[in-house]
């Protein structure tokens, strides 16, 4: 070997050495990162007497990241369509093919300073456990801000929170104080139980407008449009899961009560599930019906598919979904409601969905 060669590989070395150790580095930060997205095309039709039908093509898109910082720690971010709307991730195709908002849905710490302990600081994922997966209280898009205590051992769980809801300069900010706890426990093979009790206060909501957009939804408002009421609701919710054959088989019940109202200050919501939407070729369908009176809840944070989003409506909400392929499925939701009755404007509300959602 020439005097050339040996001074060109000697020179190589060092250079392959440096790669090797940031290729390592590389795949070592690579490591610590999870990703997650979807994309959901939408169809929706929405009929409600004394309006023109509406008919309308719809997208979410959410992309997030999970990041390890340490054994106790992760880091979550989320970005997300929806406008700002903090029950809806949702946006139109309309506006002369304009560029569409996206924003910041998730953005918490997650400590575990104890296998069953974990506590979240940011905006977060909605901590609080929701019978039936059901958006009788809060919409499936809702995620919080603030501080919140996790705690599950054996068969007991319980939450504690405290959330930030509106800072004013010029008036006392509103705060949500929620808490919350149950039991799960197997009743027998493949028969599983799940009860508990839940408490939610909000601070400063009487003289002020809604939430959010300024609308009351249902809610009771003064000559003014601000809210007329505190609210300081007490639920109690009940589950049982068990299965039919092969197919996984579960009820729900749900009752909520605005403590501090005299008037339409109750809701309730049963329903019933069956299958689940897993691997290709599996498929899932729910139904449920619930009667939610004006000032039982803060209407700005429940569903806002059913009814239009509020509350002072009953009615059902029927739901299907089959995987078509691993991480794309096909979901039909039906809303068949009776909205402003205590407002004695009472009329029906039908709202269908067909969605394609595409995971990875």
């Amino acid at each position: 070997m020439t005097a050339k060669k040996i001074c060109f590989f000697g020179m190589l070395m060092p250079a392959a050495w440096l790669l090797s150790e940031v290729a390592v580095a590389q795949t070592t930060w690579l490591d610590l990162l999870k990703f997650n997205g979807d994309i959901r095309p939408r169809y929706e039709l929405i009929k409600e007497d004394g309006e023109e039908d509406r008919e309308r093509a719809r997208f979410r898109v959410r992309l997030g990241v999970t990041a390890e910082v340490n054994d106790n720690v992760d880091v979550t971010i989320q970005l997300a369509t929806g406008g700002g709307n903090p029950v809806s991730t949702n946006q139109n195709f309309d506006d002369g093919f304009s560029i569409k908002d996206i924003g910041i849905d998730l953005a918490y710490a997650d400590w575990a300073p104890k296998d069953n302990l974990h506590i979240f600081v940011g905006k977060m994922k909605n901590p609080l456990h929701r019978a039936g997966d059901h958006a009788l209280i809060w919409d499936g898009d809702f995620n919080p801000e603030g501080i919140a205590l996790k705690y599950e051992s054996g068969m007991f769980f319980g939450t504690i929170s405290g959330f930030a809801v509106e800072e004013r300069s010029n008036a006392d900010d509103s705060l949500l104080f929620a808490f919350q706890g149950g039991v799960s426990f197997e009743v027998s093979n493949s028969n599983k139980l799940i009860g508990g009790i839940g408490y939610m206060d909000y601070t400063n909501t009487v003289g002020n407008e809604p939430f959010y957009n300024g609308k009351g939804k249902g809610n009771s408002v003064d000559i003014d449009g601000n809210l007329a009421y505190e609210y300081k609701q007490v639920e109690v919710f009940a589950e049982y899961k068990t299965k039919l054959g092969d197919y996984p088989l579960a009820f729900f019940a749900n009752y909520v009560e605005n403590a501090k109202v005299d008037d339409y200050d109750t809701g309730y919501a049963v329903g019933a599930k069956i299958g689940k939407a897993g691997k290709s070729g599996t498929w899932e369908g729910s139904v449920a019906y619930q009667e939610l009176e004006a000032d039982a809840v803060i209407a700005t944070f429940t569903d806002s598919d059913w009814r239009g989003g509020g509350t002072d409506a009953t009615g059902f909400t029927i739901k299907g979904k089959y995987v078509l392929a691993d991480s794309w499925n096909l979901g039909v939701s039906l809303f068949l409601n009776e909205i402003e009755k205590s407002a004695a404007m009472q009329r029906d509300y039908m709202r269908l969905q067909i969605d394609l959602e595409f995971k990875f």
